[in-house]
């Protein structure tokens, strides 16, 4: 068993033997837990290299799925005018399941 003492601002230094003890590096994770009166602290597992490369190729995979745009530069614009459109599209769909025209519940 070792000891340490808690800062003023909460932190507390795990011994180096410790540390060494379960692998804990600057950087490293851990778990504290509460049980019965006591603390746990449990270093949280590191991704291995392997799996880390296995993401990588995934995500690699799935960019390579993307479609990819062809066309010419989208403007700020064109952007403004498809998002006006979609929200008057939108705005149209609920008006007609209202049943009202917009001028019906305009405000004097």
């Amino acid at each position: 068993m070792a000891r340490a003492r808690m800062s003023e601002t909460g932190m507390v230094e795990l011994p180096r033997a410790l540390r060494d003890a379960v692998g804990l590096f600057p950087g490293s994770e851990v778990e504290i837990t509460e049980s019965s009166g006591r603390l746990i602290v449990e270093p949280v597992p590191a991704v291995s290299p392997e799996t880390m490369n296995k993401r990588k190729m995934a995500m690699e995979a799935l960019l390579a799925k993307r479609i990819r745009y062809e066309g010419p530069p989208i403007t700020d614009e064109m952007i403004d005018k498809a998002i006006l459109d979609e929200a008057k599209r939108r705005w149209d769909g609920v008006q007609r399941r209202w049943g009202k025209d917009v001028d019906e519940n305009a405000v004097d």
